[in-house]
């Protein structure tokens, strides 16, 4: 019976460490989300519960719908984004060609690097004054005057989404890289011999066999970048006139901006619900197939 039970003991430090930095959190947001919180109220610990106030207070918010909108706008052109580059370079360093491991590795490094730090970088090489992505397309004659990538409302969301598609083309390309070298050799031999062309093996043969790691990483993909934060804070700040405003950026305003710390969390909460209801639509699709 000791021995039964062994397994529960080395398990218990991971769950004690889950409960007390992962689920006392969740839980004291949710109650927060509960209760009239700011500034004054919380350093005096005088809390009143308002019946879900926040919740309606926070919907009925229009920063809070614009926010909503382009949260599911970026998620979506960054998924796409990401998917699409990183299964053409997939392809690319599946054909083994002598410099594919040393380019594959430097292509790693732009997901190695902290977002921080990206951000930085991006905010930097897009500056209308001294940036030089509008200093090399002014000495290639393709553009008149410097662009205001991230000071022009039409634009700095896609910028932000740029940057962010860079971030996570190397993640994509591994796992899809990784997915693609078990396929069996024997599988595109047969497809030749019957004719078939490039395109016609990615669609039928490649796509198909690598399926489980499509969905695994769009799936995360979306978690990702869905919750995303830093990069826009340390880029846009949700500017210019909130064109970059997403859930997590209005979350973090309305708790340590305005100190309107319920608010906060219900804008939080509201996040983590949609991630959720997500995930668990991603786990029923899972069983069905398994079945």
């Amino acid at each position: 019976m000791k021995k039964k039970y062994y397994g529960y003991y080395y398990c218990l430090p991971a769950i004690v460490f889950m409960l007390a930095f992962v689920g006392y959190p969740i839980i004291y947001n949710i109650i927060l989300s509960f209760q009239n919180c700011d500034i004054m109220s919380f350093n005096s610990n005088t809390n009143v519960f308002n019946n879900g106030l926040n919740y309606k207070n926070v919907i009925n918010n229009p920063l809070f719908t614009t926010a909503l909108g382009q949260t599911f706008f970026f998620t979506f052109f960054c998924i796409v984004f990401q998917f699409v580059f990183g299964l053409l370079f997939a392809l690319f360093f599946n054909l083994k060609f002598r410099l594919a491991e040393p380019i594959r590795g430097l292509v790693l490094v732009s997901w190695m690097i902290p977002l921080t730090v990206t951000g930085m970088l991006f905010k930097f090489m897009l500056s209308p004054s001294s940036g030089v992505i509008n200093y090399l397309m002014l000495s290639l004659h393709l553009i008149k005057e410097p662009i205001g990538w991230l000071v022009d409302e039409n634009l700095a969301l896609w910028s932000i989404i740029i940057t962010n598609t860079w971030v996570g083309i190397p993640f994509n390309m591994i796992l899809l890289s990784t997915s693609m070298s078990t396929i069996p050799a024997e599988l595109y031999e047969s497809a030749s011999i019957d004719g078939a062309n490039s395109f016609v093996k990615l669609i039928k043969i490649t796509l198909p066999m690598i399926k489980p790691a499509i969905m695994s990483m769009l799936m995360l993909g979306l978690i990702y970048t869905f919750k995303v934060f830093d990069l826009i804070f340390v880029m846009t700040g949700g500017g210019p006139v909130n064109s970059t405003e997403v859930l997590s950026t209005v979350s973090y305003r309305l708790s340590f901006n305005q100190f309107n710390f319920g608010q906060g969390a219900a804008t939080a909460n509201i996040l983590f619900v949609i991630l959720l209801i997500i995930s668990l639509g991603y786990l029923k699709m899972l069983n069905k197939e398994e079945i």
